[in-house]
């Protein structure tokens, strides 16, 4: 017999504390949790996202326990008086060095994941991501592919925003021009900005990078699987700020390699620069 929604929820929630790709082929995980993951990173934190849910909800339930055992049991009309801990050493000891050895748990589950974040070496591609009010350029610095760029804009129908026309499902998260990568490859990814801050971000790759004019600053990713995954700035940048999407489609080494090639020809057909490719397509 199938489980109900309330049990099939509460099953998620529990494996995905130690096996958040056992939950990846049931859609509530989206409707009711952070993104499907779609990398190891992005997976590692949706581990970390449950741990500390459940260890927030073990100290809710252990501290409002005790609380309402207390008043329940020591209420006055049992003839109980309060007690008193004014300079009490013992409590002092106690509500300092458990905060701390909470945080110690965190922090130690946390910290590779950190770590892991910042360590963009060994790329086997670099892509330059400028934030421009209100699209992305795309610059392949290093790799394969290196040599190509173009602007990636909004194409959703300005009759679809202004309500003339019926939204579909890609409302305002389609672009003319997506961000294609290999499957299986770590990708860098370095951010900066043309004007305004943006943040270059893709939840199913546990990816999200602050651009900022005048700085350089990078992240990494690595795909697991094909598909397209969607993003979009999460800076406010502007009055079209929510028209701003990231698509990236990752797709396997065979049809990037013949992707790369089909842009290469265009870029010599068209001339070289992010305006002249984005024509080009």
């Amino acid at each position: 017999m199938r489980m109900s929604k309330a049990l099939q929820m509460l099953s998620m929630s529990i494996v995905g504390l130690t096996t958040p790709a056992v939950l990846l082929a049931n859609d509530m995980t989206t409707k009711y949790n952070l993104r499907t993951p779609a990398s190891g990173m992005a997976e590692s934190l949706y581990s970390l996202h449950n741990f500390l849910l459940l260890l927030c909800l073990v100290i809710f339930v252990v501290v409002f326990g005790v609380m309402f055992y207390s008043i329940y049991a020591h209420r006055k009309s049992k003839g109980h008086k309060p007690a008193h801990f004014h300079e009490s050493t013992t409590m002092e000891i106690a509500w300092t060095v458990v905060p701390f050895l909470i945080v110690v748990v965190i922090g130690v589950y946390a910290t590779p994941i950190v770590m892991a974040q910042k360590d963009t070496t060994n790329a086997d591609i670099t892509i330059k991501a400028t934030g421009y009010q209100w699209k992305w350029g795309y610059d392949y610095l290093k790799g394969e592919g290196q040599g190509i760029a173009f602007l990636s804009t909004l194409s959703t129908p300005y009759e679809q925003r202004v309500n003339q026309q019926p939204k579909t499902n890609n409302y305002l998260s389609e672009v003319d021009n997506p961000l294609v990568v290999p499957v299986g490859k770590k990708i860098r990814v370095v951010t900066t900005a043309n004007d305004v801050i943006h943040a270059w971000m893709v939840p199913a790759f546990g990816v999200k990078q602050d651009a900022i004019p005048g700085f350089v600053r990078d992240t990494w990713f690595k795909a697991d699987r094909v598909g397209t995954y969607n993003g979009h700035c999460a800076e406010l940048c502007g009055k079209d700020h929510a028209f701003m999407p990231i698509v990236v489609k990752v797709v396997s080494p065979e049809d990037y390699t013949k992707w790369v090639s089909e842009q290469k020809k265009k870029v010599a057909s068209a001339g070289s620069g992010p305006a002249q490719l984005a024509q080009a397509k």
